[in-house]
């Protein structure tokens, strides 16, 4: 790299894969070394958070910031997994002692109408006499958000207003794009002045950019298994910005001393504050993804309750594990029930309803592997009822197995519409997909399923119920 030149060293996604992060310090380690801090500026996408993490859940990711500090990270936008899994004072107090921009342009608060005061629409950074300024957006998870007292705005407005701002103040205007590809393509068609776009959140991996007209779009996949690398110039004759990049992989790099010791001294104040007893446990209550099980039933019983519903369904897939008996702490529920996904209410048909427990008897759903959304098991699993009886025939054919189906004491009728407590999940489309087709939705923020077991656990009387059968083989 000569003359005026700077590198632009890029994560996302990490999903708080902290060691991978502890990877990535190390290589920015290298290249600071190399080429000298002024001359390399680091940001990240977002969803450097992830909650499924001890680290993350016992500091209220307060482990991630202290990583980004450390490896001297200057400015990081927000992500969905930071928006959305942490209430607003939650997420201004993680960020409280943050040394670098927090920044987010289409993230207004809804009774101000106003970014907040610790996030900003832009940063102007310069490195090495190249002054770069930097646009943030994250993804508009609009019904979600307004939940959470966030107004999210059009994010490509949000994008062309900044450009506005900064044209003519700086050498390059760089979009940090929570969006993923599809949108960063949109960015780069529609918007005239960005030269450069960092992309996230579809965990795209990019080896060789994008470019459409003048914009160049990079992404470095996901969980920081690669980091994203660009160097930038300026065209001697018209000082335009160039740019060469590529993403590099970090399994080779050994994780950085300072970070790994911060992960774990994290990880034992995580374990500490995880260890509170939530309740204790008679006898065990099993869960298992291909049938029906004490723990799954509980949770359905628990989302039908927190939604004032007639009837609760969720895919046992939610739970990597059982309880034993004894007591069960926050840190072990976190452990098996680890996915960042919401209650949610709506009305469903019965003929819906009755489509999705047909599958639910069927291996290609139960084993159905499913990745994104919020989930973090490993397969879809069977549907755990609650408020329903379900008589089936293992015998009739795939799609014909149900002979009874009764909603307290009456049966399921196709026509009629059922108010069912779920989970958000299966609003995206995901797994049971008449599941999908719920209306009058409502979302229940900022509380996840892992709340809903642990309210059901100290209801002495929900604890035995759940071991009553809810599906019945139909007997000859």
């Amino acid at each position: 790299m000569d003359g005026q030149q700077i590198v632009i060293l890029h994560s996302n996604d990490i999903h708080s894969r902290l060691e991978n992060a502890a990877k990535i310090a190390t290589y920015i380690d290298i290249e600071r070394a190399k080429y000298g801090t002024d001359r390399v500026l680091v940001i990240d996408i977002g969803d450097h958070m992830d909650r499924i993490r001890l680290e993350t859940e016992g500091s209220d990711g307060k482990v991630n910031v202290a990583l980004l500090n450390a490896a001297g990270y200057e400015a990081i936008a927000l992500g969905n997994n930071e928006g959305l899994t942490y209430s607003r004072d939650e997420l201004e107090e993680a960020y409280v002692e943050a040394k670098f921009e927090v920044l987010g342009a289409n993230m207004p608060l809804t009774h101000t109408g106003k970014l907040p005061e610790w996030v900003k629409p832009y940063a102007i950074i310069e490195k090495n006499g190249i002054s770069i300024g930097l646009i943030a957006v994250t993804a508009r998870f609009t019904d979600f958000y307004s939940l959470l007292g966030w107004d999210l705005t059009d994010p490509l407005q949000a994008v062309q207003e900044q450009v506005r701002q900064l044209r003519g103040k700086v050498d390059v205007i760089a979009v940090m794009s929570h969006l993923g590809l599809a949108f960063d393509k949109q960015i780069a068609e529609e918007i005239e002045g960005v030269d450069l776009i960092m992309g996230g959140h579809t965990h795209h991996l990019l080896e060789e950019p994008i470019v459409i007209g003048t914009t160049t779009i990079c992404a470095a996949g996901k969980f920081g298994e690669y980091i994203g690398r660009v160097e930038v110039g300026l065209q001697p004759d018209s000082k335009r910005p160039m740019f060469r990049a590529s993403c590099v992989p970090t399994a080779a790099y050994a994780e950085q001393r300072e970070a790994a010791a911060i992960i774990g001294g994290f990880r034992e104040a995580g374990q500490r504050r995880l260890s509170r007893v939530i309740a204790r446990l008679e006898t065990p209550l099993p869960a298992f993804a291909e049938r029906e099980s004490p723990l799954g039933n509980l949770l359905a019983a628990g989302l039908r309750r927190h939604a004032d519903a007639e009837i609760g369904i969720v895919n046992t897939g939610q739970l990597l594990g059982g309880l034993a008996a004894g007591d069960v702490t926050e840190g072990e529920l976190h452990a098996l029930c680890p996915s960042p996904i919401n209650p949610c209410r709506m009305t469903l048909t019965g003929k819906e309803i009755r489509t999705a427990l047909e599958e639910a008897l069927l291996p290609e759903f139960i084993e159905k592997p499913i990745k994104g959304y919020g989930f973090r098991g490993e397969v879809l699993g069977t549907l755990a009822v609650d408020g329903m009886t379900v008589e089936y025939d293992p015998r009739r054919l795939p799609m014909e197995r149900l002979t009874t189906v009764l909603v307290g004491a009456e049966p399921l009728a196709d026509e009629r519409d059922y108010i069912v407590g779920c989970i958000d999940m299966f609003t995206f489309h995901i797994g049971y997909l008449t599941l999908g087709q719920g209306r009058e939705i409502s979302y229940y923020l900022p509380e996840f399923i892992r709340d809903v077991i642990a309210a059901e656990l100290t209801n002495e009387s929900a604890v035995k119920e759940c071991n009553n059968k809810r599906w019945r083989i139909m007997s000859n």
